[in-house]
């Protein structure tokens, strides 16, 4: 587990700058460039695109490679693109352009490292500690978004806004440093004779043809427009409609994250008594409740993020699992690659609508909207309630018909 254990350490580092860059970035086109609410949602919208835009083609790249080279190039990258911005800053020559290119470029490097890293804890980790293993990254992960939204704001407070993207990138580079002490030996894929196009298909043809994968394919597509809508103009939500001070909005999303670390330590207890598909919709039903409640106030706001975060983390922490169990592990970046273009598409999407709407009808109105399409796609996975269980690959491994075509 030591391998794991860099990986993991690594990861948590590099999610906590990102998480401090999650609030420093809008704040910075909010509070220095002064950008309206379109704009802030166009940036959000940006960082996803390129799931959309070069997300299949990355999932059939990275399942002929070694990961490892991958990750490592990701991060060095990252880290240039990140520092740019406090430098750019510091200079007085700072533009809304230059913070979408960046966030356009970051989201390639992002699409790249999330399908290379998937793909490479279940190659350092037994298939008997995978639930383990995915609940100290999802676990890492809900602390790192409490402390660094909180840290952001803080920065941004102390330092300015462009601060926070300084620490991000200093957060890319000891990522990349702890990954190349990582010594687990990558089998070289084999040299594939097919072309590229038809690697892309088999991952499709997969999605399309399994009825496990292709339902949450939908439901995350229409989840993450509801909450990327919602999210992507909340920091607009408590600067300008609260009037919170940059320190108090980094505090205000710090204490909602709160609610991942607890979904994070219970996520295999609720599954065990409960089942895995059960829990997994179980917490997603919550965190649709308890979307409506957050335009009302701080205090409402800050107890939806806790119910939200918590529901997120317990469906997270189960679907991960479950989809490295099941896909077949030559298919998996493909199969990972054509799940997230919908749902990362829609992540895109969400960001979008959320900055247009938010500047037509109002940020709370928007907010407000988003809640009912959280409650349409629970809907499209309530049928999972009977199964109790996701399938795993000796109960429920898909056929041979599904397998790549020759």
């Amino acid at each position: 587990m030591r391998d794991f254990r860099l990986l993991w350490a690594g990861e948590t580092i590099s999610l906590l700058g990102s998480n401090v860059a999650a609030v420093a970035l809008p704040l910075v086109a909010v509070v220095t460039l002064h950008a309206d609410t379109f704009t802030v949602g166009l940036l959000s919208a940006v960082a996803w695109l390129p799931w959309f835009l070069i997300g299949l083609p990355a999932g059939a790249l990275v399942d002929r490679s070694r990961k490892r080279p991958i990750m490592l190039a990701c991060n060095v990258i990252s880290m240039v693109l990140f520092v740019s911005i406090p430098v750019a800053a510091w200079f007085g020559v700072l533009t809304v352009a230059q913070l979408l290119v960046v966030a356009l470029l970051g989201g390639v490097t992002k699409v790249f490292f999330t399908t290379a890293y998937r793909a490479y804890v279940p190659l350092i980790v037994h298939d008997g500690q995978l639930l383990g293993a995915n609940a100290r990254l999802q676990g890492s992960e809900s602390a790192v978004q409490v402390a660094g939204p909180g840290l952001g704001g803080a920065l941004a407070q102390a330092f300015g806004a462009a601060a926070g993207l300084l620490a991000d990138a200093v957060s890319f580079g000891v990522s990349a440093l702890l990954l190349r002490f990582v010594k687990t030996e990558e089998d070289r894929p084999k040299r594939s004779e097919r072309r590229l196009r038809a690697e892309i298909a088999d991952g499709v043809r997969f999605l399309a043809r399994d009825p496990y994968l292709r339902r949450l394919a939908v439901f995350a597509a229409i989840s993450n427009v509801a909450l990327e809508g919602y999210q992507a103009i909340q920091i607009v939500f408590l600067s300008r409609d609260l009037g919170l001070s940059p320190g108090l909005v980094g505090l205000a999303l710090a204490v909602s994250a709160l609610g991942g670390v607890a979904g994070a330590g219970i996520a295999g207890r609720i599954s065990a008594r409960i089942g895995t598909a059960r829990a997994f919709l179980l917490a997603e039903a919550v965190a649709a409740l308890l979307l409506l409640i957050g335009p009302f106030g701080l205090v409402t706001f800050v107890i939806a993020g806790i119910a939200i975060n918590m529901g997120l983390l317990v469906s997270n922490i189960l679907t991960v699992t479950f989809r490295q169990r099941y896909c077949p592990p030559e298919l998996f970046g493909r199969i990972t690659t054509s799940i997230a273009t919908l749902s990362y598409g829609g992540i895109a999407l969400g960001a979008l609508l959320g900055g247009v709407l938010g500047e037509w009808l109002g940020v709370r109105p928007t907010m407000w909207i988003m809640a009912p399409l959280q409650f349409v796609a629970v809907l499209v996975v309530s049928p999972l309630w009977k199964e109790r269980d996701f399938p795993n690959k000796s109960a429920g491994h898909p056929p041979h018909h599904l397998q790549p075509q020759p």
